[in-house]
């Protein structure tokens, strides 16, 4: 990647593709795409997503969304979990009196009317949507408007906290970040959801890409089961490339570009602050895409001790090991972006 700085780069290339992809500013919005290229629309998109649930999404997207606005960043948070949104509570937010749910049962609302402070100074929230029974299964038609609102969002930093799973609206809002940023224990079962979650959102990408190029039974033939299809980014790319030179070498550029940030949460021994780098080389070993490590945040007894409090960890206890962490992890993207304080 080469993202430009808010302040001062300019504006990053625009891909032929309408959605971006996780982690790649190669994969902007189309210009073409009515109403979208006029439009400004946040300097980055950080999307904190995961395998499964309990591992500690909501917790990093909150104070990673609190670090950066003590960078002097303007940052907007967005409880994407919209079938169990708490991001709010994370920030000692009171019950929201607007949230995602107006917006989506409103076809007239505008997105910047959900938008309530939180009292961090740079820093504002978008609640998930409460009490709808069936908020977490949106149709179609209401989550590209969500998509398409959330980015005209005139902000330095847009931070989607996603829900747990890997249904296609999650892996949806996470391929259309800047940042794609994976959250995993350092604990056999997680890692394992973790890549099934990364390799779901690469194809979820994939198909994507397929069908702007009109692709889809190239890479079918690609994805088949016989013997010797291929399988690994490189092997489709060769593929396509048997057929069609120019469309291969796009593609190259769109799947290249989806490349997934890990941060380790709940890190116990020094042990277990190896993970994050041995999942990056399998990812690499196994898949041939490029990962980040962004950092571990070490497991703190303050961490949930500031939860209960309602207070940001980051605020409550910034000298605590967990604190420093998701303050790394902040600077770890500002550098990233190629901002400098």
């Amino acid at each position: 990647m080469s993202p430009p700085s808010p302040s001062s780069a300019s504006q990053p290339a625009r891909s032929p593709s309408p959605a971006p992809s996780a982690g790649g500013a190669a994969a902007r919005p189309d210009p073409d795409s009515p109403g979208l290229g006029a439009r400004a629309r946040p300097h980055r998109i950080i999307a904190v997503g995961g395998g499964k649930g309990g591992i500690g999404k909501s917790l990093v997207s909150a104070n990673l969304g609190v670090a950066l606005a003590m960078r002097g960043q303007r940052v907007l948070l967005v409880d994407a979990d919209l079938g169990g949104a708490n991001l709010h509570t994370c920030l000692g937010v009171g019950q929201p009196t607007a949230t995602l749910s107006d917006f989506m049962l409103r076809p007239k609302a505008r997105l910047e009317d959900v938008i309530v402070p939180t009292g961090v100074p740079n820093l504002s929230l978008i609640a998930g949507a409460l009490d709808v029974l069936d908020a977490a299964n949106i149709k179609y038609a209401q989550k590209q408007r969500l998509l398409r609102s959330l980015q005209t969002q005139t902000v330095d930093y847009l931070i989607l906290d996603l829900g747990a799973g890997s249904s296609f609206n999650t892996l949806d809002f996470f391929i259309i970040a800047d940042h794609g940023v994976l959250v995993m224990l350092p604990e056999p079962t997680s890692v394992e959801n973790a890549y099934r979650f990364v390799k779901a959102a690469f194809y979820r990408r994939l198909q994507q890409v397929e069908s702007n190029y009109g692709i889809e039974r190239l890479v079918e033939r690609a994805l088949s089961t016989r013997e010797g299809a291929a399988r690994t980014p490189f092997e489709i790319i060769q593929h396509v490339r048997q057929h069609n030179v120019s469309l291969a070498e796009r593609l190259e550029k769109e799947l290249t570009a989806f490349r997934v940030k890990l941060v380790l949460n709940q890190a116990r021994s020094d042990g277990d602050l190896n993970v994050g780098a041995a999942v990056v080389s399998a990812w690499k070993k196994f898949f041939g895409l490029e990962m980040d490590d962004l950092g571990a945040i070490r497991y703190d007894d303050e961490a949930w001790r500031a939860v209960r409090r309602r207070r940001p960890i980051v605020i409550d206890k910034p000298e605590s090991p967990a604190a420093v962490g998701i303050q790394s992890i902040a600077d770890r993207l500002l550098a990233l972006d190629g901002v400098t304080g």
